[in-house]
């Protein structure tokens, strides 16, 4: 059964033929999406004719890779069509389509439930019950300045497909609603078809409280050689308190045990020290607010032999090149009624927005190059030269906005 997540759910057509596993769906406006239908229409208004408004469609699938292609366009006019997939995961950024022109594009998502075993599931928070990341469906979002799409292909990932596996918190997750982001659900976008990114980090998380719920219990069910985990924990652990915590004592124990495992299934582990927050001092530098959090990530990475992605260093650079007051623009900071519901200033220096969380990603991306790891292969060629000494211009970022909400900040800080 599909987990509640909004309780607005509309009407759409679809033709559906399937040969072996491969499931066609051809958008014609009609089949709304019910347990029964197994297919269809999702969360807001079936587009209308002429429609420029953003629309999801969900399919029940089993958990697993899914090579999904999408046929973008329409042969009486122009569009401009981003796709994003379950929780805002970005796949397609605003492709545009000429009248009459129609562009095939293929990605790969994961789609998983929180079950383990027949025994055991993962114990997912409240707020994650209403997200698109633990249901029974894939979901894909179309938005854009003007979103077509005539036909959904899903078929299982190839055994080939490498699948990049996150743990983490807040900064990393895939948030479900606007104005908040993360570096995880921009990376998606980034590879080719042949990498799948399984994002199991969730808002106020420390590596212990991930193990705790089962997510890595389920992560190493799934892993398989080859595999990629990359692990950025840090902001929540600075904060918990008594005997045997601490940088060097509980925190790097635990992100050892994630290497641990992640290598005795045959997967590449990756430390990631954690994104740094705005914090300016009067000089107009940052602020080191990790203590030595970030420093015991570095350790261990030496001591084993891990590859290792320098988040602070970079995310750091990031904020001083950008200066003290236009780095606000890299999170959530909005004044009053900048959104519905919003009655107070939002201003918020660890969480990142969409522009943030893309400049992030692109930091990532250039460790996994700098790195040499053989995932490097399979990024696109846009996202292999960035530093953020070049941060991308804030006016130049367009990002089509979900028809979802919150004021309310994520867990953690």
């Amino acid at each position: 059964m599909k987990l509640p997540v909004l309780t607005l759910l509309l009407s759409a057509a679809v033709c559906m033929t399937v040969q072996g596993q491969t499931k066609v769906y051809t958008l014609d406006g009609t089949t709304r999406y019910s347990a029964n239908t197994g297919h269809g229409y999702d969360f807001v208004a079936t587009p209308q004719k002429g429609s420029q408004a953003p629309f999801f469609y969900s399919i029940q699938v089993p958990d697993g890779n899914y090579l999904v292609t999408v046929k973008l366009g329409d042969k009486k006019k122009a569009g401009v069509t981003t796709v994003r997939a379950e929780n805002r995961r970005l796949f397609v950024n605003r492709q545009v389509t000429q009248k009459g022109q129609v562009v095939e594009r293929s990605f790969v998502v994961n789609k998983r439930t929180p079950r383990i075993s027949d025994t055991e599931i993962v114990k997912i928070k409240d707020r994650e019950k209403a997200y698109k990341t633990w249901d029974d469906c894939l979901t894909l979002e179309f938005n854009g300045a003007a979103p077509l799409c005539q036909e959904i292909r899903i078929e299982p990932a190839p055994e080939s497909v490498t699948t990049v596996y996150l743990c983490g918190n807040s900064t990393v997750v895939d948030q479900s609603n606007e104005p908040w982001a993360s570096w995880g659900q921009m990376i998606p976008g980034f590879f080719d078809a042949n990498v799948a990114v399984a994002n199991y980090a969730e808002s106020g998380e420390t590596g212990g409280s991930f193990m705790s719920r089962g997510r890595l219990k389920q992560l190493v069910s799934k892993v398989k050689p080859g595999d990629y985990v990359l692990i950025e924990f840090g902001h929540n652990d600075e904060k918990e308190k008594g005997p045997g915590k601490g940088a060097y004592f509980h925190y790097m124990t635990n992100l050892k045990t994630f290497v641990d495992q992640a290598r005795a299934n045959g997967a590449h582990p990756v430390l990631l020290t954690p994104t740094a927050r705005r914090n300016f001092n009067d000089g107009g530098t940052i602020n080191d607010t990790h203590g030595e959090f970030d420093d015991a990530v570095r350790w261990l990475a030496a001591k084993e032999n891990v590859p290792m992605i320098d988040l602070t260093k970079m995310s750091t650079t990031l904020f001083e090149t950008l200066g003290v007051e236009p780095s606000k623009k890299a999170l959530v900071h909005y004044p009053a009624n900048t959104f519905p519901n919003q009655e107070k200033e939002l201003a918020d220096n660890t969480h990142f927005n969409p522009y943030g969380a893309y400049q992030v990603a692109q930091c990532v991306a250039r460790g996994i190059i700098d790195n040499q790891l053989p995932l490097a292969d399979h990024l696109l060629p846009a996202y292999r030269g960035y530093s953020p000494l070049y941060p991308d211009a804030f006016d130049a970022f367009v990002w089509d906005p979900a028809p979802m909400y919150e004021v309310e900040k994520p867990d953690g800080n």
